[in-house]
């Protein structure tokens, strides 16, 4: 028997990302059933199309400040000042989360790991699958250069949009704590001028370049005597992370309350 699509709810659905993450499910009408496009009261593009909104046609799902129809799971990539509302009616809802904004607090994670008592929850800096592929990479470059007791100077290049508000990236500074949690550094520095003096050694350097239409790109050096590595991912469209955040819906939907990340899609944990 065939399975049923999953029946997605899309909060922050008229936002860049949103839209992409709502293309991605029409494009595959046997996975997916957009039941609603959710966005904060009073946007200006409440009571449009999603589909029209997104470029796809119309789908016959209008975007609202609620909804109330079945649903099967929810992508919040929205803003971090909508993160707390979209973990509350979710929790209410007894439905599986992916949060996918990006430039959360302290409070927001907080929130997530409360949450994660009694929902299905997944949170990542990244929705992109290269990315998060390169982050198991940079641990096991970390550990392994830790094994042997190497000095590595490690620098952190992200480039993105001139729309981007945070930085560095979340992304970057998820990279600099797989790192840290390898090397052991204790010092960050973000961006250099003047004359700082010698580079430290645990240092981790970080550089965020903003121009143009970028939407994301990762580069972490490691610079050793006589040799250096370097991982590199970039994106060439948004897709990636709509793809990825997809990828992770689908993962939650049916899986027990806990907190699980894009590791967890990859089965990498």
């Amino acid at each position: 028997m065939t399975a049923s699509p999953l029946r997605l709810v899309v909060h922050g659905a008229a936002g860049r990302m949103g839209r992409r993450v709502v293309a991605g499910a029409l494009a595959d009408p046997a996975r997916w059933q957009l039941a609603a496009a959710v966005e904060r009261s009073g946007h200006p593009q409440a009571g449009t199309d999603a589909g029209d909104l997104a470029g796809c046609g119309a789908a016959g799902v209008t975007v609202a400040g609620s909804w109330h129809c079945p649903a099967d799971v929810v992508i919040d990539f929205s803003l971090p000042e909508a993160v707390p509302a979209i973990i509350a009616v979710c929790v209410d809802k007894q439905l599986p989360l992916v949060v996918a904004t990006t430039g959360l607090t302290a409070a927001d994670h907080e929130r997530i790991a409360v949450a994660a008592d009694t929902i299905a929850i997944l949170q990542a800096p990244s929705m992109s699958l290269a990315v998060n592929i390169a982050m198991d990479l940079v641990g096991r470059a970390s550990t392994l250069l830790a094994r042997v007791g190497s000095r590595a100077d490690v620098e952190i290049v992200e480039c993105h949009h001139h729309h981007k508000e945070d930085a560095p990236s979340g992304t970057a500074l998820k990279f600099g704590a797989i790192v840290r949690e390898g090397l052991g550094q204790s010092k960050e520095a973000h961006g250099r001028s003047g004359r700082p003096g010698p580079r430290p050694a645990d240092e981790i350097g970080y550089h965020a370049v903003r121009a143009g239409d970028n939407p994301g790109e990762h580069t972490i050096l490691f610079g050793m005597d006589g040799e250096s590595l370097s991982v590199h991912v970039r994106a060439t469209s948004r897709d990636c992370y709509a793809r990825g955040a997809l990828a992770a819906a689908a993962f939650l939907v049916d899986r027990p309350a806990g907190l699980y990340s894009m590791r967890n899609v990859l089965g990498l944990a």
